[in-house]
């Protein structure tokens, strides 16, 4: 893989330290702010709905522009939203310089992706969109819980400051190893790529996005009640086990990636499968401590092994100019996701069957993913089963 890869890598791990950082710091924030844990926790559905907006606005603001370009003034945003939220006076506007980071997200992550399968060979493609997310993964793994750490020692302002930093080292690596675009970038036809768009696999294929994660973020939401009051875990062990679940993204991320190079249409199928299945049979293990460690591990292996091949799918159904869009609304269809699947849970629990049946309802959104992907199978019978054959793919032609 081109060292170019890893500087995209290194802008997702800081998108992915800010999007999560504020989980570990609600207390902190709350109290010096003078606001609730639950207004506190508006933060994260704020840079969310952030993201969703963010997404085709973002695109569409920068459509004309080269793709480095592009990737260098959203890791700016990125920078100066942190910054911001390091100095926020008030929770209205710490809330304002969270939306303002989130607008960043979708567009970066989408840009990004039509640039990373540019830089490698064809068959590589979605191997190189999962060296991208590897930094999601790690932020989870290593940045996320030292930001937590260096909030509650130094106050929760120095975590946005490190996050800020981050996001300056990352638009050096960028704009020293991204290399630039041959050929001015194809002039924007926002009509056409609203049109491509609005494709009926396409649409189909952000659908299953949002089911896939709407799944994982029901379960994931509400993984500490669960491991405390469910399994029986002391408060102090959830940290070490959420540990073992970001092991387990890294190594879901790499390996759907893998798969996906070989059999598209197979691994998305197949991985959102395999979530439903370790969703499902984590309902049977919540009172056994090993077992229940295991499958939060399988569940972290799961929930990524999606994330390369449904990017990589909706990708593969857009076409030409609005790869860019497409791939952006991807990435809010995550999103969107995470928010479905955190009230879904919320749902379960307060209206339903209670915290321990979150799990067995959370398998039941993948499994009605995998019946949005066949159908989109079956009525795009042309479609090709790995990226490699993918003659819509058109990536930049880069240095």
């Amino acid at each position: 893989m081109p060292l170019a890869l890893y500087a995209l890598t290194a802008g997702a791990f800081g998108i992915g330290v800010t999007e999560f950082i504020i989980m570990g710091l609600l207390l902190e924030v709350g109290t010096d702010l003078g606001v609730s844990i639950a207004a506190a926790g508006l933060l994260i559905s704020g840079y969310a709905l952030g993201v969703v907006a963010g997404a085709p606005l973002m695109t569409a603001l920068t459509a004309r522009w080269p793709r480095k370009t592009a990737l260098l003034i959203l890791m700016a945003i990125f920078t100066v939203g942190n910054a911001a939220c390091a100095l926020a006076p008030s929770y209205e506007t710490l809330m304002a310089a969270r939306v303002l980071t989130a607008l960043a997200h979708g567009t970066f992550f989408g840009v990004g992706s039509v640039v990373a399968t540019g830089l490698v060979a064809p068959q590589r493609r979605a191997s190189a969109i999962a060296v991208m997310f590897t930094g999601l993964t790690v932020a989870s793994v290593l940045g996320v819980p030292f930001g937590t750490w260096l909030g509650q020692a130094c106050g929760w302002r120095a975590s946005f400051w490190a996050v800020a930093a981050v996001g300056l080292l990352a638009m050096v690596v960028i704009a020293l190893l991204v290399p630039a675009e041959r050929q001015a970038p194809e002039a924007p036809d926002l009509r056409r790529d609203l049109r491509a768009l609005m494709r009926r696999p396409v649409l189909l294929g952000l659908l299953t996005t949002v089911l896939g994660y709407a799944g994982v973020f029901a379960v994931f939401t509400y993984i500490a009640p669960i491991l405390t009051r469910v399994t029986g875990f002391a408060d102090s062990a959830v940290s070490p086990i959420l540990l073992v679940f970001g092991v387990g993204l890294v190594a879901g991320n790499l390996l759907g990636g893998r798969l996906a190079d070989r059999h598209l249409q197979r691994t998305v199928l197949g991985s959102m499968l395999a979530l439903a299945v370790v969703l499902g049979l984590m309902s049977l293990v919540l009172h056994s401590k090993v077992l229940t460690v295991v499958f939060v591990g399988l569940l972290g292996v799961a929930a990524f092994a999606t994330v390369a091949p449904l990017q990589m799918w909706v990708l593969e159904r857009a076409t030409g100019a609005g790869q860019s869009l497409a791939s952006s609304f991807n990435i809010a269809a995550f999103n969107l996701g995470n928010a479905i699947g955190a009230w879904l849970g919320g749902e379960v629990i307060t209206r339903g069957p209670g915290l321990g049946a979150v799990t067995w309802v959370a398998a039941l959104v993948p499994l009605a993913g995998v019946a949005v992907a066949l159908l989109a199978i079956r009525l795009s019978p042309g479609a090709h089963d790995a990226p490699a054959a993918g003659a819509s793919l058109s990536p930049p032609r880069m240095h």
